[in-house]
């Protein structure tokens, strides 16, 4: 509806009730414009029948959606299926064009609009998360470890003679794959253990940058959000060997937007040194369906090569996930669930550390780590290894997901490499221990009841009170 069509309307019902109508149309359509116009996400969410209409309206400039449209192509946004069309509110087009992720269709006014709305969006949110400085980013469609690979792949063209990438080690399969996709050799450099800690081996990466030499070494890939007893790397002192070396810096920041730390230490690590780009996860951080990450840095240039090195169109799934979800929770909305997973981090500490100490454990001290922790399980392991591998099952059986248990002395092939101690990011750390993590979304009846049933399988597992009358809740 615009003014001339109200105008009309009033020759059919009461003009005052027209007005009122057009009223408040136009309090939808300011929101519009002042996103439009400041390309950030509202402070305050909007309602969903504003982001409806906001969508409905980008659609409409779609071809697909064109009245009378005639489409003799082979790509003409034809879905089968109207219940498809409706999920992806007719936005059939995906985003960019066959040689640019980030370009402009002709034929998809709408999703090109959506698309760069959206990576303007998310800049302005990672902004507020902390990495002020941050120039450029956009959204794709492939999660971290593929992301990371197009980062690894675009590096490739600015440093021919790069072989090596160099990795303090965690172990997490997704981010060594990327790096073996990519074409390019892993150089595992081994945490070192300072108290229940595991961190960054700044000597033992430099000596591998000498022995390598700089220009055989394609880029040190780094991580910041992780499973303790790992902890985030020392990525000021990273970024200050790549600057002294000249070698590109990657970071894995899978899920490091929801904590301040983390992205404390990328917005340090680019003032003191250099990050070429950081990778996170759209379902770790922003709380949507799987399948997007968002690739971010300080020199908008490189960031463009990133993007005009994915291979054709891509799906606008994504990005149409987090850009209502962003307009749905405004800038406070998102500020209150990173408020709410530190209070909750606090919370899982204190309830663990109970747990703990009523069975004859501890909670492992890592300080450094603002999303994960770990309670150790030595007395579990004492009467029985079996046992420590037989809580995981438990736990997941009786409807705890996430919680990881790491029994000692696993091995793990993983690409062609062969990791001891896989999944403590140690060859022999000394303890069992089991993981859990306060991350965006979790709630305090998550926490509880987790608690709960955690405190039942270790009984159980104890002789304390019999198996069978563990169950869910």
């Amino acid at each position: 509806m615009n003014s001339e069509n109200f105008s009309i309307s009033e020759k059919i019902v009461s003009p005052s009730y027209i007005r009122q109508g057009s009223q408040a149309r136009r309090s939808h359509e300011q929101l519009i414009r002042l996103l439009l116009e400041q390309g950030k996400c509202p402070e305050e969410g909007w309602s969903e029948s504003t982001i409806e209409l906001f969508l409905n309206e980008l659609a409409v400039m779609d071809s697909n959606n064109f009245l009378g449209n005639c489409g003799v192509g082979e790509r003409e946004g034809r879905v089968a299926s109207s219940l498809v069309a409706r999920r992806h509110y007719r936005l059939i087009h995906g985003i960019g064009r066959s040689g640019d992720i980030a370009a402009i269709q002709p034929k998809a006014t709408g999703s090109s609009l959506l698309n760069k709305l959206t990576n303007s969006v998310v800049l302005d949110i990672l902004k507020l998360s902390g990495v002020r400085s941050v120039t450029s980013c956009f959204v794709v469609p492939m999660a971290t470890g593929m992301s990371l690979t197009l980062c690894f792949l675009t590096l490739r063209h600015k440093r021919p003679k790069g072989r090596y990438i160099i990795w303090p080690r965690i172990d997490q399969k997704s981010c060594f794959k990327a790096m073996i996709t990519a074409g390019f050799e892993p150089v595992v450099v081994e945490n070192i253990l300072e108290g229940d800690e595991l961190r960054t081996d700044m000597e033992a990466v430099e000596r591998k940058v000498q022995e390598l030499g700089a220009e055989n070494i394609l880029c040190i890939h780094s991580t910041t959000s992780c499973f303790a007893p790992r902890v985030p790397d020392r990525l000021e002192e990273l970024a200050t060997m790549s600057a002294k070396y000249d070698i590109p810096h990657v970071v894995n920041n899978a899920y490091g937007v929801q904590s301040s730390k983390c992205m404390h230490l990328i917005q340090q690590g680019a003032r003191v040194g250099r990050i070429d780009a950081f990778v996170q996860s759209l379902d770790k951080n922003f709380m949507v369906p799987v399948g997007g990450a968002i690739i971010a840095g300080f020199n908008e240039s490189f960031i463009q090569e990133i993007s005009r090195m994915y291979p054709g169109r891509a799906s606008a799934s994504p990005s149409l996930d987090v850009l209502i979800t962003l307009l749905t929770l405004g800038a406070s909305g998102y500020r209150k669930l990173l408020a709410e997973q530190k209070e909750m981090y606090t919370y899982l500490a204190q309830e663990l550390k109970r747990l703990a100490a009523a069975h004859g454990e501890r909670l492992l001290h890592t300080p450094h780590n603002p999303i994960s922790l770990a309670m150790s399980l030595d007395d579990l392991q004492t009467q029985s290894g079996k046992s420590v591998t037989q809580l995981g099952s438990m736990l997941f059986t009786r409807q705890v997901s996430g919680a990881r248990v790491v029994a000692l002395g696993n091995k793990q092939m993983v690409s062609g490499h062969m990791f001891s101690g896989f999944m403590s990011h140690s060859e022999a750390y000394p303890h069992p221990y089991l993981n859990a993590a306060s991350a965006v979304g979790i709630t305090r009846d998550d926490v509880t009841l987790c608690i709960k049933r955690l405190d039942k399988c270790l009984k159980s597992l104890r002789k304390e009170i019999p198996c069978e009358s563990i169950h869910a809740p």
